[in-house]
């Protein structure tokens, strides 16, 4: 759908300069970097308040029954996890309806960070601050329910698949250097039309990032399923970032509650709980 490294200041620990000796330097030293990512130390659009945005409605598996407040589906869990790390519980947190390119639009923002499979970009990142990515965004592929390749359960059993898919996206990549199927791929100028081919038979299968095909399986192709999903290479890879105001103070201790979460598992299950086969999307491999 789908921001560089900004330095916050911090101010300089109090000292009593009158009762130092003379020989002694004075510190001035700032704050540690887990002192100044306390949750008392946080520069907050609410006081005492953790503020994220997010869109309405609110869309499965990413949110859950249209309330980002319950903690349920794959942004929630993400936002409350984060929120964990910061030192917020529950009751500390609270949620802004954000329309979704208002959320890296330049300019003042009324949330601490957005969450909203917002994917970072270059030129996004001119406007606001990202953290670092909390998901790489994989590919898909949807089938139409009783066909062929419908019940594929792995990346081999798609060789002799007729694949359509987009000019000049990753999920081209993805065909042509995983999947590697024994004819070229149907290839369309937009998406929409490759939506149609499948709509209309034309191939076996479609290929897009996992966001798109619950989209698509859920409001474009009726009675379409997502095969599975599966990870791709070469290239940067895509990702989701929480968005922030552009020189949020906010940003190196977001980044450190990513890092930690991933460093620890969380973010992995997670993405199994809410983007795996309970959703839909099974890996293949």
């Amino acid at each position: 759908m789908a921001r560089p490294l900004m330095l916050f200041a911090v101010g300089a620990m109090a000292a009593v300069v009158g009762c130092a000796p003379v020989d002694e330097p004075v510190s001035t030293a700032g704050p540690s970097a887990s002192t100044a990512c306390s949750k008392e130390q946080l520069k907050l659009v609410n006081a005492g308040k953790l503020t994220i945005g997010t869109d309405k409605p609110a869309f499965e598996p990413w949110f859950k029954d249209g309330d980002p407040g319950n903690g349920q589906g794959f942004e929630s869990a993400v936002a409350f996890a984060v929120a964990g790390e910061l030192g917020f519980d529950r009751s500390e947190v609270q949620w802004s309806t954000v329309k979704f390119d208002s959320a890296f639009a330049p300019g003042v923002k009324q949330f601490d960070f957005d969450v909203n499979q917002v994917s970072i970009t270059p030129a996004r990142a001119k406007a606001v601050d990202f953290s670092k990515g909390y998901y790489v965004v994989k590919q898909a592929l949807v089938a139409v329910e009783g066909s062929k390749f419908a019940g594929a359960k792995s990346l081999a059993e798609l060789k002799d698949a007729k694949i359509g898919v987009q000019v000049g996206t990753t999920s081209f990549n993805a065909v042509k250097e995983i999947i590697q199927p024994t004819a070229d791929p149907n290839v369309y100028n937009e998406q929409i039309d490759a939506v149609n081919a499948l709509k209309n038979d034309q191939v076996d299968a479609l290929v897009v990032d996992l966001p798109t095909a619950f989209y698509v399986t859920a409001a474009q192709v009726e009675k379409s399923k997502i095969v599975g999903q599966f990870s791709s290479t070469g290239g940067t890879p895509e990702e989701f970032g929480l968005v922030m105001e552009k020189g949020s103070a906010l940003k190196p201790c977001v980044d450190k509650a990513v890092d930690a979460l991933k460093a620890k598992g969380e973010l992995a299950k997670i993405e199994q709980e809410w983007l795996g086969s309970a959703a839909g999307a099974p890996e293949l491999k």
